[in-house]
C-alpha cells in the first residue's frame, strides 16, 4: 500500500489527465501545421500522436484500450449503417472497420 495521501494522488491524477487533455489540443494544432506546410511526414507524426494521446487519455478515464476499440468499432458499424457520406464516396468506414478487425 502507498504512503501517499489519497487526496494528494487524486490530485495527480486529476492532473495528469488535464496534462492530457492540453497534449490532445496540442497534437491538433500541429496537425493543422503540417496540414498548412504540406508535410506528410508531420502529418503523420500528429496524427499518430494524437492517436496515441487520445488511447492514453481514455485510459486515465477509465476506458481499457480493448474497450476504445470496440466502441469504435460499434460507431464505425452505426455509421455504415446510416450511409455516412465517407461510406457512400469511398468506403473509409469499411476500409477502417477492415483494419481494425485484422489488427
Amino acid at each position: 500500500m502507498s504512503n501517499v495521501p489519497k487526496d494528494l494522488d487524486v490530485a495527480k491524477r486529476a492532473k495528469v489527465i488535464e496534462w492530457l487533455k492540453t497534449e490532445v489540443i496540442d497534437q491538433v494544432s500541429r496537425l493543422f501545421k503540417a496540414l498548412w506546410e504540406g508535410s506528410t511526414a508531420r502529418v503523420g507524426d500528429s496524427l499518430a500522436s494524437l492517436m496515441m494521446s487520445s488511447y492514453i487519455l481514455g485510459r486515465r478515464l477509465g476506458i481499457p484500450y480493448r474497450e476504445l476499440d470496440d466502441l469504435l468499432l460499434e460507431k464505425l458499424r452505426k455509421h455504415k449503417q446510416e450511409g455516412h457520406q465517407l461510406e457512400e464516396s469511398y468506403k473509409d468506414i469499411s476500409a477502417l472497420e477492415e483494419h481494425m478487425r485484422k489488427r
